[in-house]
C-alpha cells in the first residue's frame, strides 16, 4: 500500500510539472502570436529584422531550453509514472500530449521556423538600408512565420488541454 501511494504521489507532482512545463511553452509561443509579431509588422522594416534577429539569437537560453526541448519528456516521464500508479487514463492524456507537443511544437519548430529564423539571421540589414527592399524581406519572411507560429501554438496549447484533462482524470 505505501508503494501505490508513492507512486501516486510521484505521478500528482510530475503531473503538476506537466502543467508547469506546458503552460510556459504555450505561453511562449502566444506571445508571439498576439503581440510580438504585430509590434514588429507595425515597426520599420529595417527594425523589425534587426528586432528578429537579435530575439532569435537571445532565445538559446537556459530559461527557456527546458521548456522547449524538456516539455514532451517531461510529459513523457509524467505519462509513465501516472501508468504505474494505475491512473491509465491520465497516462493516455498526457503521454498523447507528449505526442502532440513533440510533433506539432519541437519538431514544427526545428524544421520551418527555425531554419526561416537561421536564414533571416544571415542577412547583413542596418538602419541605412534599403527600405523597400528590407520590406520585401520582412513580408515574405514574417507572413509565413507567423502561420507556422499559429500551427505550433495550436499544438502547444492542445498539449496543455491534454494534460489539463489528465489531471481531471486521476484516481
Amino acid at each position: 500500500m505505501a508503494a501505490i501511494l508513492e507512486r501516486r504521489r510521484l505521478a500528482s507532482g510530475a503531473l503538476v510539472t506537466s502543467l508547469v512545463f506546458s503552460g510556459a511553452i504555450f505561453g511562449f509561443f502566444y506571445a508571439w502570436v498576439c503581440s510580438t509579431m504585430w509590434g514588429l509588422d507595425a515597426a520599420d522594416p529595417r527594425v523589425a529584422i534587426i528586432a528578429m534577429q537579435e530575439m532569435n539569437g537571445s532565445v538559446r537560453n537556459a530559461v527557456f531550453a527546458p521548456a522547449f526541448f524538456g516539455t514532451p519528456f517531461v510529459l513523457g516521464l509524467t505519462a509513465v509514472l501516472a501508468l504505474h500508479a494505475g491512473a491509465c487514463a491520465t497516462a493516455l492524456w498526457v503521454g498523447a500530449g507528449a505526442l502532440i507537443y513533440f510533433f506539432g511544437g519541437l519538431i514544427l519548430t526545428m524544421l520551418v521556423n527555425v531554419p526561416m529564423n537561421e536564414a533571416l539571421g544571415a542577412l547583413d540589414i542596418r538602419l541605412d538600408s534599403d527600405l523597400a527592399e528590407a520590406k520585401q524581406i520582412w513580408t515574405d519572411y514574417s507572413d509565413p512565420w507567423k502561420v507556422w507560429n499559429i500551427a505550433r501554438t495550436v499544438f502547444s496549447g492542445l498539449a496543455l488541454v491534454c494534460v489539463g484533462i489528465g489531471m481531471t482524470q486521476r484516481t
